[in-house]
């Protein structure tokens, strides 16, 4: 396994890719609502990547077809997007991808249309929150292990719910899928040892019942087997000496979620 250190110049590269990429999030974040689809939040995404000089990082990586993996509901990941209509009470996983001047940037962001059960509402809250406790332990001499520790400490001994197992975070560069792996679960000390300057993508998938999954016939969508819902956050971010530096943003993203009154507010 080589874990491949980043220069400034890949930095930066990877920061304007990053960036992009948290636009077109945002630019989905203002119009998912009851009544709208995948499909329509897929043209949106894709055409704002383009017209920034990027590229959707998903379409087309092992034949996936569309710029955005949406799930839904008890759809954990790689959901592929469709014309039935979202509705009131749903949570809508999206994750996105951006390629640029030869880097990817990665992440996602679980949405909750209107009246959302309260249970899910919790599972999407601390979700998120254990999201920002993984990447507080991604500094230079850290290991996964320890990031994958803290995830599911927080999600399941903490909170009761499950992260998924065959699902994990993993380096972010010229590759969209680097070296080394980023479980959302493990042991204080296993796993690879992170250098200062490596970019990586921490993205806990967290369910409301059990850890267990399957695969679709699509060959794509991973659901929970129980068919409890499951929640999505990703950050790519820079591990460095002291402190993990975001390279993905949701502040514009959580700007129009708290202005879309449809939207729930986590």
């Amino acid at each position: 396994m080589a874990i491949k250190i980043k220069t400034q110049e890949d930095v930066e590269l990877i920061r304007k890719s990053s960036d992009v990429l948290s636009r077109a999030m945002a630019e989905i974040a203002k119009v998912v609502r009851a009544g709208t689809n995948g499909f329509a939040l897929d043209k949106l995404a894709e055409e704002f990547i383009l017209d920034n000089g990027g590229k959707p990082s998903f379409k087309g990586y092992h034949r996936f077809p569309a710029s955005l993996c949406i799930s839904v509901n008890d759809e954990v990941v790689h959901g592929i997007p469709t014309d039935v209509a979202y509705k009131d009470g749903d949570i809508i996983s999206v994750d996105c991808g951006v390629y640029m001047n030869g880097y990817h940037g990665d992440m996602a962001y679980t949405f909750g249309i209107g009246n959302v059960k309260e249970e899910t509402v919790k599972l999407m809250q601390v979700t998120k929150e254990s999201l920002y406790i993984g990447i507080s332990f991604a500094t230079a001499g850290r290991r996964t292990g320890d990031i994958g520790f803290a995830v599911q400490d927080f999600c399941e001994t903490k909170h009761g719910y499950k992260c998924v197992r065959e699902l994990v975070g993993h380096g972010v560069g010229k590759e969209l899928h680097e070296d080394p792996q980023v479980p959302n679960f493990g042991r204080k000390g296993d796993g690879s040892k992170l250098p200062e300057n490596c970019v990586i993508a921490i993205e806990p998938m967290v369910n409301l019942g059990k850890k267990d999954v399957y695969t679709k016939r699509d060959k794509w969508t991973v659901a929970t087997q129980d068919g409890t819902p499951s929640v999505h956050f990703e950050h790519t971010v820079l591990v460095k000496s002291h402190k993990a530096e975001l390279l993905t943003s949701f502040m514009a993203i959580e700007k129009a979620v708290n202005e879309n009154n449809e939207l729930v507010k986590v």
